[in-house]
């Protein structure tokens, strides 16, 4: 019969004489013990009310077992006395349990003297046990004896969870629980008295060593989840030390991007001004030497303007800003524009440049997917000094494999891993021309990251000295329908612009001028504004009739918040509502193309080639002269 329920592992013992409520520096040196201490007191205090209510339970069903058997042969003058005194012990330990919460909801309550009273309490229960057996031994039969032992032994076992860290307050809680019964037993003095008399000893003793044995289990238990306890507390500061990191990084990663994105436009303007008043150069003077001189300019210009373009994609990966747009497409345009792009490059390393495929479709996203070919394809002509550079498309299955073959120097086993980091350049190659010097080692980081934002990637195979093969899959798509308009037509790029009205909206005065001198070259007539509000005022004063733009150039951020698509509607407004735009930025962000879908404008990122401007100029041209003969 279980009295009292057994309790939770309790800490290592502790002496009968229980320390005060407050440490002792003196006493403790070592403030990690006395902590240790004071944690594993308030462990115990906390378990021992824990199942205070279960043994009130219990204390009321012993009671009205010794009541069920003794009653009709005890006096009510010995009966009401014990009756009253377990009564007062009850409602006392009741109101003491009722007071700890109380004090336990206001804050960490005093251990050390919660601890003194429930050690008390649990004490004077077992004098009352004692008295019971002392009282009540020789009333009634045999069966009543053996009842009453049951009950007093019962309490001593059920004691054993709850005491078990603390031996002494046992062997206390246990001589004045049951020696009492034993000495009235002895006192028979018979054979058989004495005989039992010492079994209960022996009993007493035996519990006394399976409470040692339990003590020593509970010590250790709690020696480990004290362990851990201070193991899940270092693991939430180094969790709070992690985030705290973490948020840092993400701020620092944040201010990254923000610089280069804010950076970016400030850095490719004077690139922009130099590539246009370079080309301006290049129309004012016929010596071999002066045009040398551009072409390297235009060159450095070429090769400053794709780092930007690098460092801008790292930047707008890494913040998200790249959305994936799949849908089927036909490989033949791109590898078209590929080839366009490439083919010069190659020629003039004397390299072939070939391509295989036109007539497959693959389902992914166009944009990503010309970009990771162009950064493979720029990559493979650049460390390749002889043979042939090969873009291959192949079905396998439900994907197309698209590859990129190499006959260039090779990566070595021990790089192949590193190549798709960040910044990371195959150091020691026998053959380092300025052309391959050129570069800050993004390219194929950019290729691994945007490969995995359309749920691929890109393998690798190498020989050093034999080449290299880099390898896309992508799913397979149906090509779409060509549509007339859907058909795109080369631009004459040498249309002419004699007697054509071009608005240029630049608030950057040296790219402003760069700008008028390189179109006036080109034979066109200029209205050049600084702002918004000069373009509004010249387009409100002219006669639509007699004034009709052939185009819009308008540079994206201007003054006072206003940007050049105010620009471009201040002018379709008043001298027509079809004027092409062009937009010229140094900006990066993903909602410009969506402006530009929306206002009917194409997008230049600085700095802006001449080459480059011209063929867009021609192409909007063309494309307004084709509306309107359609019109």
């Amino acid at each position: 019969m279980a009295l009292v329920a057994p309790a939770q592992p309790l800490p290592a013992a502790l002496p009968l004489a229980w320390p005060a409520a407050g440490p002792d520096p003196a006493a403790d040196p070592d403030p990690d013990a006395s902590s240790q201490m004071s944690s594993a007191l308030a462990e115990e205090v906390q378990s021992a009310f824990a199942y205070l209510p279960a043994t009130l339970i219990g204390m009321l069903a012993g009671v009205g077992i010794v009541l069920w058997l003794f009653a009709p042969t005890t006096p009510t003058a010995l009966l009401a006395p014990w009756l009253l005194a377990f009564a007062l012990l009850w409602l006392l330990r009741l109101l003491m349990l009722q007071r700890y919460r109380r004090a336990l909801l206001g804050g960490a309550p005093a251990w050390a003297t919660w601890h003194r009273l429930w050690v008390v309490a649990t004490l004077v229960s077992a004098a009352l046990w004692g008295v019971t057996g002392w009282i009540f031994h020789g009333r009634g039969d045999g069966l009543q004896q053996t009842g009453l032992v049951i009950v007093v032994y019962s309490y001593c076992i059920a004691a054993v969870p709850v005491l078990a860290s603390q031996p002494r307050v046992y062997a206390l809680f246990s001589v004045l629980c049951f020696v009492p019964i034993i000495v009235r037993i002895a006192q028979g003095g018979d054979a058989s008295s004495l005989q039992l008399a010492a079994e209960l000893v022996i009993i007493i003793c035996l519990t006394g060593l399976l409470v040692r044995t339990y003590g020593q289990a509970l010590q250790r238990v709690t020696e480990l989840k004290l362990q851990s306890d201070a193991l899940l507390a270092q693991l939430r500061i180094e969790k709070r030390a992690a985030d705290a990191a973490r948020r840092e990084a993400e701020i620092a990663s944040r201010a990254k991007t923000q610089f280069f994105a804010a950076a970016s436009h400030d850095l490719r303007q004077p690139l922009h001004a130099m590539g246009l008043f370079a080309e301006a150069l290049r129309q004012r003077t016929r010596e071999p030497e002066v045009a040398q001189l551009v072409n390297s300019i235009n060159e450095s210009v070429d090769a400053l303007e794709g780092l930007f373009s690098e460092l801008l994609d790292i930047t707008r990966i890494d913040s998200g800003g790249v959305v994936v747009e799949s849908r089927d497409f036909a490989l033949a345009d791109l590898l078209r524009r590929i080839a366009l792009h490439f083919e010069p490059i190659a020629f003039e390393k004397g390299l072939a440049l070939r391509l295989r495929g036109h007539r497959l479709a693959v389902h992914a996203d166009p944009l990503l997917v010309e970009r990771i070919l162009r950064n493979l394809v720029s990559n493979a002509i650049r460390y390749t000094e002889d043979g042939s550079v090969l873009v291959s498309c192949r079905r396998v299955g439900a994907h197309v494999r698209l590859q990129v073959w190499d006959t260039g120097v090779g990566i070595g086993e021990a790089e192949r891993g590193r190549i798709f980091e960040e910044f990371y350049q195959v150091p020691g190659r026998a053959v380092v021309t300025p052309d391959q010097r050129r570069g800050l080692g993004l390219g194929l980081a950019i290729v691994a990251r945007l490969a995995r934002l359309m749920g691929t990637s890109v393998a690798l195979r190498s020989e050093p000295a034999r080449g290299s093969v880099f390898t896309l899959e992508l799913p397979a798509g149906s090509a779409p329908r060509a549509t007339p308009d859907a058909v795109q037509r080369k631009g004459p790029l040498d249309l002419t612009l004699e007697g054509r009205l071009i608005v240029v909206v630049e608030d950057e005065p040296a790219v402003r001028q760069g700008l008028e001198v390189l179109l006036h070259g080109w034979g066109a007539t200029l209205a050049s504004f600084p702002s918004v509000a000069a373009v509004r005022r010249w387009a409100a004063a002219c006669d639509a009739q007699s004034v009709r733009p052939a185009l819009v150039i308008a540079d994206y951020r201007l003054e006072a918040g206003a940007n050049g698509i105010d620009a471009i509607v201040a002018v379709r407004r008043h001298l027509g509502a079809q004027v092409p735009a062009i937009v010229v930025t140094g900006s990066t962000t993903s909602a410009h193309e969506a402006e530009a879908h929306a206002h009917g404008f194409h997008l230049l990122i600085k700095p802006v080639l001449p080459n480059k401007l011209r063929a867009m100029i021609a192409f909007k041209l063309a494309s307004a002269s084709s509306q309107a003969v359609q019109a």
